[in-house]
């Protein structure tokens, strides 16, 4: 329909054309004279067909950005050399992802190493904070997933990570829980710039489900 519109508009501007000599200076024409009511009509064409060209120039550069957004981010996988792991199936009665309005919020993501095999243990006891650290990333590499998978496949949806809680099976002496959550704090700024920048909160617990070391979940904000 746009284009029948805007066909309709030039081969208006061709007609009137004819009648007008100065399509930009109409003041040359009385304003009694059909040659002035030609010429304002001829510039309010041109007029509307350059506005409608810039919105669909508009358009299509947001259309360009957000594709090279959604490059910029598969390209820094292969750059840090990142494979993301299979999106797992809630464990219960609850959904892995929910979007309201345009906040997308992701359940608590367990750590899972490369092999699928949860990392269990203790940390200050079974696993020291350089150990943990890499369950903490473990996390954030499955909440990207998820993401991911809750936006289409199409990671330039995110605009920005708003807040990753995360929670440590630690020992009571254990002191260290923000440098093992930085394990996927870091990972959300390398991935996301500016945009993973987030709040958070590092928490300390006698016990996560099924005895593994680190939980996180996660809040974004949508485009």
């Amino acid at each position: 329909m746009k284009k029948i519109l805007i066909s309709l508009i030039y081969i208006y501007i061709f007609t009137l054309s004819s009648y007008a000599a100065e399509l930009n200076d109409c003041s040359v024409y009385s304003k009694l004279n059909p040659k002035y009511l030609a010429c304002k009509a001829t510039n309010f064409a041109k007029d509307t067909v350059n506005y409608q060209n810039k919105e669909w120039s508009e358009e299509k550069k947001k259309i360009n950005e957000k594709k090279g957004l959604n490059m910029n981010i598969e390209d820094k996988f292969k750059e840090l050399n990142i494979k993301l792991p299979e999106a797992k199936a809630p464990a219960g009665n609850y959904v892995a992802t929910k979007i309201t309005g345009k906040l997308l919020y992701i359940s608590g993501q367990i750590s899972i190493d490369e092999k699928g095999e949860l990392i269990k243990g203790k940390v200050g006891k079974d696993l020291d904070s350089d150990n943990a650290y890499q369950a903490a990333k473990r996390c954030g590499l499955s909440i990207i997933t998820q993401a991911k998978n809750a936006c289409g496949g199409d990671l330039s949806k995110i605009k920005s990570c708003i807040k990753l809680t995360g929670f440590v099976n630690s020992t009571e002496t254990f002191t260290e829980q923000p440098k093992v959550i930085n394990g996927a704090s870091d990972l959300m700024a390398s991935i996301f710039g500016e945009a993973g920048m987030h709040t958070r909160a590092a928490v300390s617990t006698n016990s996560l489900p099924l005895g593994v070391a680190v939980e996180i979940d996660a809040v974004f904000e949508l485009n």
